[in-house]
């Protein structure tokens, strides 16, 4: 129920979302290509097609067939991304939100840990850390509303500690953890913590 509230809340910037995709896909008609883009990810030990609004170059998604889709490796670099990628979608995160429709579909729940690419889970399985094959993943978690420890490692400890009050906790506690946190990741979406470039 509120992912499908989270769907009408926030049309207007999925209509943002489109505009600055069409806009993009006039500007550079050689550019052209899928509004969405799908990636395999894992969800309590499940592979589903995530979605998101495409944001990197038609010629940078065709170097990368053959490969697991991973666009997060590619959307650093600010060459490989669209106009509306780098101006739009990233800085505001407007690229994720697609994923509220896997949430309806029952892929991923709103709050968990964020859903990895099958041969990340398989490396994290290898180091002794089997959390993501055990619970649904997020549209956002605790390690996302903490700017800067996603790349520094604490995300785990973020995702562990969230995973530990979902076994342990009541549902009443649980629910408030999550409209926290639900909370917390509108704000940083207003504030455009996204790329910047």
């Amino acid at each position: 129920m509120i992912a499908a509230g989270l769907v009408v809340a926030l049309s207007p910037f999925f209509a943002a979302a489109y505009g600055a995709l069409a806009y993009d896909k006039l500007r550079n008609p050689e550019n052209r290509g899928p509004w969405l883009y799908r990636e395999r990810r894992i969800s309590r030990g499940r592979e589903f097609d995530l979605l998101k609004f495409r944001t990197l170059r038609t010629d940078v998604l065709d170097r990368a067939t053959g490969a697991e889709a991973h666009a997060r490796l590619h959307e650093a670099d600010e060459a490989n991304l669209t106009w509306a990628g780098r101006r739009v979608l990233k800085p505001w995160y407007l690229d994720e939100l697609p994923q509220l429709f896997n949430v309806l579909r029952g892929d991923m729940s709103l709050v968990g840990p964020r859903p990895w690419p099958p041969s990340m889970v398989a490396n994290q399985v290898g180091k002794g850390l089997t959390y993501r094959n055990e619970v649904m993943a997020g549209w956002t978690g605790a390690a996302q509303v903490r700017k800067g420890l996603t790349e520094s490692g604490g995300f785990t400890e973020l995702d562990l500690e969230y995973v530990a009050a979902a076994k342990t906790t009541s549902g009443t506690a649980l629910l408030r953890r999550d409209l926290r946190i639900l909370w917390q990741t509108v704000k940083v979406m207003s504030r455009g913590e996204g790329l910047q470039f």
